[in-house]
């Protein structure tokens, strides 16, 4: 194994991968507050990050170590279907800008933690609660198993094999998750993202140059998607423009449904520190279009991968002296430990606030709320790695995908509650009720992909399974609050 062993390559990457590890139990004391005393503290870093560290931060689990390695994956193998990223992240930021201040206010005020402390809080419903808590747990599992995915990807190419690689980052990232909490990828995310833009604008330029410009990249691309056929290529077929409408709108709506961009909202500390991130995360959609150029130029590089997970780490290793393919291979495995991180703290915040206080220990103190939210954070990591090690990838790629689908079903509940308070919550868990299943029989029977074929009068209409089910779960939910007005009179003037 020696043999095959990118040593100076390796050496890069190790450093950097200690530095972000010094960085991560250090930031235990970084910020004001004590990290253990409240959850607060300890899951939303004390709600004091700024502009600067909180457009690092969502930037950070937003643009994740997968995403990286994932786009120019698709693009290498379909073309410009992959690039329905970009739209996606462009319809995004106007979202954040209208909807998360009003639920920074919210949760502000009331000390919420959770997306399913602003819903019990909005509807005074523990089954509405529970299920966005569950949906949201649920759906960030195989999240952070693609981030460990992704890290694997990224070890192989250095030429280090097995288990073991993976399991040392696992535990080094669980330890100073630990003990710092949200700050330790906050802080981190600054090294990540910076090591991102490095690796991407030089990527960008010195590829291109060295396979003879643009013009040579998308020819080779164009030639090699001919050859392939199908739906493949430069541009999208007309067959296939509702369905990238539709999975870039439906994506946009689900992106900041996770736990973990709600996480980066919440420790904000003002609503117009949202605001101004708004404006400013779209700088995080011309890198991800650069990005995913990387799949056009492994063509042009003649790259050849058995997975095309594997394209991004081999146009590196080929194109680049070692020294900067460790420097690259440390973005990427970086870039998996803060969204990781996000990821875990999140999951870890709803089982304690949504789960143990509301079920088990109505009770407990603000210190045994951090208590028990670092010890679920260890959990949700080894859950996610027993993902990684014991299950095949498709597994976690198909879970990814339901993930998406289930938790944009929590969209009424959370954000219709931030205008109107005319649903009720009989209705709304109706409703998510009913996208849920109808979402997940719909995906398993395409073979967990995440679109459908609608059939109407010998058309066909191909859509993103995610967003047919919201309109769904909207339908129903508009139906069960009027039902269940009828039924039971709301009685909501002491709270309107």
């Amino acid at each position: 194994m020696s043999a095959e062993i990118d040593w100076t390559a390796l050496v890069v990457f190790v450093f950097f991968f200690a530095l972000v590890t010094v960085m991560g139990f250090f930031a235990a004391r970084w910020k004001s507050g004590p990290v253990n005393a409240h959850l607060d503290e300890w899951g939303l870093g004390g709600r004091q990050f700024g502009t600067w560290i909180t457009w690092f931060l969502v930037g950070g689990d937003f643009y994740t170590a997968y995403t990286v390695i994932a786009v120019p994956a698709l693009v290498y193998a379909v073309g410009a279907y992959g690039f329905f990223a970009l739209p996606y992240t462009i319809i995004v930021y106007p979202f954040v800008f209208a909807v998360m201040p009003l639920l920074w206010k919210v949760a502000h005020a009331q000390g919420h933690v959770t997306a399913a402390d602003v819903v019990h809080d909005t509807y005074e419903s523990r089954g509405l609660e529970l299920a966005v808590a569950i949906t949201g747990m649920v759906a960030t599992m195989p999240y952070i198993a693609l981030q460990l995915i992704g890290m694997g990807v990224v070890i192989k190419a250095i030429g280090l094999s097995g288990e073991v690689p993976i399991v040392i980052a696992f535990v080094i990232l669980a330890l100073y998750t630990y003990n710092s909490g949200l700050r330790a990828p906050a802080l981190i995310a600054f090294v990540k993202d910076i090591m991102i833009y490095i690796v991407v604008l030089v990527a960008v330029v010195v590829v291109p140059h060295k396979l003879g410009g643009y013009a040579t990249v998308f020819t080779a691309a164009n030639d090699a998607f001919a050859v392939k056929g199908g739906a493949t290529g430069l541009t999208l077929k007309s067959s296939q423009m509702l369905a990238y409408a539709t999975l870039a709108l439906g994506s946009a709506l689900a992106a900041f449904m996770y736990p973990h961009t709600l996480t980066g909202v919440f420790a904000s500390k003002s609503a117009d520190t949202i605001r101004k991130n708004a404006i400013l995360l779209p700088a995080y959609t011309l890198l991800l279009g650069l990005i995913a150029l990387l799949g056009y130029m492994a063509y042009a590089a003649h790259i050849k991968v058995s997975s095309p997970n594997d394209v991004v780490p081999m146009l590196f290793k080929v194109l680049f002296p070692s020294w900067f393919s460790g420097f690259a291979f440390a973005a990427i495995a970086i870039g998996a430990l803060v969204p990781a991180a996000v990821m875990s703290i999140g999951a870890a915040n709803l089982f304690t606030r949504n789960v143990w206080k509301s079920y088990i220990h109505p009770t407990i103190s603000p210190a045994g709320e951090a208590s028990v939210a670092k010890i679920v954070s260890l959990l949700v990591k080894v859950g996610a790695l027993a993902f990684t090690i014991f299950l095949p990838t498709q597994y976690a790629l198909d879970l990814q995908l339901l993930g998406g689908l289930w938790i944009l079903q929590t969209f009424p509940a959370l954000v219709f509650g931030l205008f109107t308070r005319w649903f009720r919550a009989e209705g709304l868990l109706l409703g998510w009720a009913a996208g849920i299943v109808w979402g997940t029989w719909t995906a398993a029977n395409n073979g967990l992909k995440p679109l459908a074929t609608l059939d109407i009068g010998g058309a066909k209409y191909v859509f993103y399974v995610g967003l047919g089910a919201l309109i769904l779960n909207t339908i129903v939910a508009s139906i069960g609050t009027i039902l269940a007005g009828l039924v039971s009179p709301r009685r909501m003037a002491a709270r309107s």
